[in-house]
């Protein structure tokens, strides 16, 4: 009885060669554009204690409750795959003493993180993010600086007519509390006109009703208390510094008084750039300050600010869009047949001598021997134009034979000595 075919989990998406070299463009971009603003890769586990993200995240967020992917290891202790970056950066920064003495961090990464949601298009339940982490400034210039450099970024992708930046504050811990006490209290009053998830919201994390997706839960909104009427003096001065300066740089924004981001960690500023180009998928990048975690955590405080985007999500734009790049050619430029097993342990070196000769060339070298006539099928099908030819006879001559596949040009027998020097003038 033949076994059934094992599949990919749901959620879980291969990268196939067809689009690897996609999510390389992407990757590049960013590479350059954190270059230019001097932020150093870090790269933490994908596996994590659970009390880690229950501590940072909140116990009461949708990603603790419903969506993190938890179970006990051999030693029954709690392990969770990263639900997101930011925790696991404040853990390795806090345990590897990157901002003792006050030292300022400039932090990136990018990798896979986890979350159990329903898969769509752009969302999975193992998605890949990117994202930036700064320790130690507490002044705006460094939200500011973040903002402008994804600006950049999205002029490098071509996305700077396709994203919006939407900004707000929502001012100290204290501050919160008193706009929560007060927030509360109005819904309670329209509690029937709010949606389902919006009332189960309402005594865990009611700042998440700000951003429900019910038309009727809006409309109930329009005329709740507004938080920035609850900012403390110092949070809005925050707010109104990192305006001026993104007035200056020619960021363009929108205020959002709505925007209160998912994770209980935030505190003053918060961002996304959204898109309407990807329907109900609006958000490709978010983040803010979250002055109060790394001491929450059990470090020292430490002022903080960061974002995270979504790798499918953004590729998704692009597709849509079409702004990638040329799809890149992946065809050799030389395929390498071998004839006897004198030339094919010969060929091996062969083909390391044509890839010094120049490190772009894609050099296909046959494996696995076979007959002369199928070797030549498998040069004509790889689409290279050049094909060299290594037997026994060129073996004895110090030869090697050279054969225009997409050229009607006489072949040559070139001495190896020749070799890499003629091909350096055939391929540009």
């Amino acid at each position: 009885m033949a076994s059934s075919q094992i599949k990919a989990l749901r959620g879980m998406k291969d990268v196939l060669p067809s689009e690897s070299h996609r999510w390389h463009y992407l990757e590049s971009k960013v590479r350059e554009t954190l270059n230019a603003y001097s932020f150093d890769e870090i790269r933490t586990p994908i596996m994590e204690s659970t009390h880690l993200f229950a501590r940072s995240i909140g116990e009461v967020t949708d990603i603790v409750e419903k969506e993190m992917y938890t179970f006990s290891d051999r030693n029954d202790e709690s392990i969770t795959l990263r639900p997101e970056g930011t925790a696991g950066v404040v853990r390795a920064v806090e345990e590897n003493g990157l901002t003792a003495n006050g030292q300022q961090q400039k932090l990136w990464y990018t990798g896979p993180m986890f979350r159990y949601e329903r898969p769509q298009k752009g969302r999975y339940r193992q998605f890949h993010q990117i994202g930036v982490e700064v320790f130690g400034v507490q002044t705006a210039d460094a939200d500011a600086e973040l903002l402008i450099m994804l600006a950049r970024l999205w002029s490098a992708l071509g996305l700077q007519n396709a994203v919006t930046l939407q900004i707000n504050s929502i001012g100290t811990l204290e501050a919160r509390n008193a706009y929560k006490a007060a927030l509360v209290t109005y819904l309670e009053s329209h509690l029937e006109s709010l949606d389902e998830d919006s009332q189960k919201r309402l005594q865990t994390n009611p700042l998440r009703i700000l951003d429900s997706k019910s038309s009727e839960t809006q409309a109930v909104l329009v005329d709740a208390p507004k938080m920035n009427d609850y900012l403390d003096q110092e949070s809005k001065a925050h707010f109104e510094t990192l305006k001026q300066y993104l007035d200056k740089a020619g960021v363009a924004y929108e205020v959002n008084p709505l925007l209160v981001r998912g994770l209980d960690y935030y505190s003053r500023t918060v961002f996304e750039w959204v898109t309407d180009q990807l329907g109900a998928q609006g958000t490709v990048c978010g983040g803010g300050r979250y002055d109060g975690l790394v001491e929450q955590m059990g470090g020292k405080p430490t002022p903080a600010v960061g974002f995270a985007m979504g790798n499918e999500r953004l590729l998704l734009l692009l597709e849509t869009l079409n702004l990638f790049p040329e799809e890149i050619d992946t065809t050799p430029d030389v395929f390498i047949a071998l004839m006897g097993e004198s030339a094919q342990a010969e060929g091996i070196q062969l083909a390391e001598e044509v890839r010094r000769g120049n490190a772009d060339w894609r050099i296909h070298m046959h494996l696995g021997g076979g007959s002369f006539k199928s070797q030549m099928k498998k040069a004509d099908k790889s689409g290279a134009s050049l094909l060299l030819i290594l037997g026994e006879n060129e073996l004895l001559e110090g030869k090697v034979v050279l054969k225009y596949l997409r050229e009607d040009k006489p072949q040559l027998s070139l001495d190896r000595s020749e070799l890499v020097q003629h091909l350096h003038s055939l391929i540009v």
